[in-house]
């Protein structure tokens, strides 16, 4: 959203505070300016320009067509320049570009005088014409000032060209109430303590004449409904005053009549919409919900069909607007429109809501609508627009304002306790601080004791309907910077060696990356099919679409849309990680639980004239799991088969009775709903599980030996019920000091072993961080290993 410094100055007196200081008390109340330009109503703004005098005005030695002048501008001698314009003379008052100015014309490029010879002669600025300096079209010659212009005056200070400032506010959702400059210079003046200057309306006078008949049959959405005839109007380009306050902001002018209802919309928060009267059908305006399927052109020229559930703005005969969305290109104001209708409304912000997602349009008036305007403003936003148009436009009111307001929105009424102010912001700041605050932000207080106040919040402050809301209000104006951080924060600090979530989940995130995985992001919000159970989906009470009507209950799907997106634009080689959450109702409770997945799909490798046409396979993505449980250092763990709901084949690595990861294939069914060709491999992490186990790890830090590891390898004959992890343990047991680690690197069986039998080498890695094995000692460790495995197993050492 952009707001003019100047503008502000309308509501409020800011002249001591300049643009920079005011951004950062913008930014301080919530209003965070995320950027300040300088708008300029003339381009340069005349920088460098004076006006100077012709003193002498003499044909040129050289050239037909050129003067040679001197020039008076205020300075220690006179300037002299060669000149062009054939209306050059002497003792006139002009503008003049002195050496090092750059100029900026109405077309072409800015250029920079310099000193300089034409055609012989030394010329040491340029006289101006007034297209050269942007002020205007004309190059019939230069721009003759009246006589009595001082010399020496700038020609910025000489046209009283102002700079502008444009705030480009980053606002919020919650805050609707600030969404125009009235509602900036609301928070301004309660920062600075200053009262809001108060619009004239007083020379507004209505007729006593009937106007156009204004029926309003959805009240539900259209709470308040006001209106006003002009008559006698011309409609014709602005007057430069408010083309100027229009583009600082960004808003193309069009005509005064749009002009000035663009005008409102931004001043004070109220969008208003212009009808051409002699265009309304019966004389009637009636404000109802569209009939199914009715047809509806709007103003870019696009034909649409209407909702049952669209609240529109007929005539006696058909629609002319979708209120507080978009016009009808039937009723608008045009260049031959002479009387009009002028409507300023409150609408129901869902329902607007609703039309603007259903036809996807989006504009100024539909922003606030949605997200709540002032029900109360409707009628001065209308007498404010009504002195403009008399002004601009001509015209006069021809019928008495109609303001239908059957039930009026009352104010938010609820207390405000003291000492929950002081408590929750966490500083003792004065019971009549806190008042005044309260007070300058415009809310109303009806009664009050030591306490506490009984507040009543305006309609305006649609976010502000709790005790805790008002107490962040003062917060906000209070200042964040003022709260000091007392010493015993520190002590909350989190000083362990446990590890913290976000730095494993990056850490995690930084190895995986570096492993060729790509982070996803993806939408919370999904459809029903993709979840597993129904009746423990979170629904959506307001879906935005049926494609988006259900929290996500798990992350499998949104891996494998990512996929078929991916697949649809030949890009099928894919390996993707993310890290979200998905979410449960677990008897009546909300739930959330957060994920790490893996999903890889199409080629293992890069398609290259020495590689094979391979795909990924399991192993890939149980290579990538086992790393991240490498990782993690985690030890211990059971396998079982993967949930069949998600996976076609997989295992689960289960910590006691939870599982820490599931992957495999993805069952075909789930490949099919999501639209996705090929296998795809996934793997779900449960991230709180994770965290929960490595909490308990302790890590430990030691030198790296200086003794080397020693490695034997023992080729045994097994049952094929005996397992490496029974292996292992035996092993363990055996030498817990000087066994590092124990692998399997090849398994067999087949011919020339028994049946009911299997062959597995195994290898011993063997070291003493203290000195150097010797081979007596790793004879003796070797023997009483292949000793247990013959007690407790029954192998048989192959030779």
């Amino acid at each position: 959203m952009n707001i003019s410094y100047n503008w502000l100055k309308n509501f409020i007196d800011i002249d001591d505070k300049t643009p920079d200081e005011l951004s950062h008390i913008l930014t301080d109340i919530g209003l965070e300016v995320e950027a300040v330009e300088v708008v300029q109503s003339v381009p340069g703004g005349l920088e460098g320009l004076v006006v100077g005098e012709v003193k002498t005005c003499e044909q040129h030695p050289n050239a037909d067509r050129l003067r040679k002048t001197t020039v008076d501008v205020g300075g220690p001698e006179l300037l002299q320049i060669v000149c062009g314009a054939p209306n050059v003379a002497a003792g006139q008052k002009v503008i003049v570009a002195t050496v090092g100015t750059t100029v900026h014309p109405l077309t072409g490029e800015p250029f920079k005088i310099n000193k300089s010879k034409i055609r012989g002669e030394a010329s040491e600025g340029m006289i101006c014409a007034e297209d050269e300096i942007g002020l205007g079209q004309s190059h019939d010659g230069i721009l003759v000032l009246p006589a009595e212009t001082a010399v020496g005056t700038t020609a910025k200070e000489y046209f009283n060209v102002k700079d502008d400032y444009r705030f480009e506010i980053g606002l919020t959702p919650n805050r609707a109430d600030a969404a125009s400059h009235l509602g900036v210079a609301r928070d301004i003046a309660g920062f600075l303590r200053r009262d809001l200057k108060k619009a004239d309306l007083s020379a507004f006078q209505a007729s006593a004449s009937a106007g156009t008949k204004i029926v309003v049959s959805a009240t539900a959405a259209a709470p308040r409904y006001s209106g006003v005839n002009i008559a006698g109007v011309k409609v014709q380009e602005s007057p430069e005053w408010l083309k100027e306050k229009l583009t600082v902001i960004g808003v193309r002018p069009i005509n005064n009549i749009v002009d000035i209802t663009n005008y409102i919309l931004h001043d004070l928060g109220q969008p208003l919409h212009a009808f051409d009267a002699d265009k309304i059908a019966g004389n009637t305006v009636n404000v109802r919900f569209a009939t199914e399927g009715e047809a509806f052109t709007t103003l870019d020229q696009v034909e649409r069909k209407l909702s049952a559930e669209d609240l529109v703005i007929a005539d006696a005969e058909k629609p002319m607007c979708i209120a507080g969305v978009f016009g009808g290109a039937h009723s608008g104001v045009s260049t031959e429109t002479t009387n009009i209708f002028l409507e300023s409304a409150y609408f129901n912000a869902v329902s607007v809501r609703k039309t603007s997602k259903r036809h996807n349009l989006k504009t100024d008036a539909s922003f606030r609508y949605e997200r709540g305007t002032d029900p109360n403003i409707t009628v001065e936003a209308l007498q404010k627009a009504v002195l403009l148009i008399q002004e601009i436009a001509g015209g006069e009111v021809s019928a008495v304002v109609t303001d239908i307001y059957p039930n009026p929105v009352a104010p938010f009424a609820f207390p405000v306790n003291y000492r929950n102010v002081q408590r929750l912001i966490g500083k003792e700041i004065p019971a009549e601080e806190i008042r005044s605050i309260i007070v300058s932000l415009g809310i109303g207080i009806a009664s009050e004791t030591a306490e506490e106040l009984q507040v009543l919040v305006p309609p305006f402050k649609v976010d502000v309907t709790r005790e805790v809301d008002v107490i962040e209000e003062v917060l906000r104006i209070y200042g964040y910077n003022n709260i000091e951080l007392k010493s015993q924060i520190k002590a909350s600090l989190n000083t362990s060696e446990k590890p913290d979530k976000e730095v494993v989940l990056n850490q995690l995130a930084d190895l995986l990356i570096a492993n060729g995985f790509r982070e996803t992001l993806s939408n919370s919000l999904t459809k029903l099919d993709y979840t597993f159970d129904p009746e423990t989906a979170v629904r959506v009470l307001n879906p935005l679409s049926s494609d988006l009507d259900t929290m996500r209950q798990n992350m499998l799907f949104s891996s494998l849309t990512a996929i078929a997106y991916n697949q649809k634009r030949r890009n099928g080689d894919v390996k993707f990680f993310e890290i979200g959450k998905s979410y449960h109702l677990v008897e009546e409770k909300y739930n959330e639980r957060n994920h790490l997945t893996l999903t890889i799909a199409g080629r293992a490798e890069a398609e290259q004239w020495n590689t094979t046409n391979k795909g990924v396979s399991f192993y890939q993505i149980k290579a990538a799991v086992d790393t991240i449980i490498k990782r993690l250092k985690i030890e211990s763990i059971s396998i079982t088969d993967a949930p069949a709901e998600e996976f076609a084949y997989g295992l689960s690595y289960m910590k006691g009775t939870k599982a820490l990861v599931s992957f495999g294939a993805v069952a075909a069914g789930n490949l099919k709903k999501a639209d996705v060709d090929g296998l795809v491999f996934y793997a779900d992490f449960d991230c709180d599980q994770l965290m929960k186990i490595i909490r308990k790890n302790v890590i430990k830090f030691k030198e790296v030996s200086k003794f080397p590891a020693v490695r034997r390898d023992l080729s045994l004959l097994l049952d094929q019920a005996v397992t490496f992890d029974k292996l292992k343990a035996i092993a363990t047991k055996t030498e817990r000091k000087l066994l590092k680690a124990v692998n399997v690197f090849d398994v067999y069986q087949g011919d020339k072993i028994p049946a009911g039998k299997k062959s597995y080498a195994l290898s011993f890695i063997l070291q003493d961080e203290e000195k150097t094995l010797m081979d007596k000692q790793i004879d003796a460790i070797v023997q009483k290993l292949i000793l247990n495995f013959e007690k407790e197993t029954g192998a048989e050492v192959r030779g």
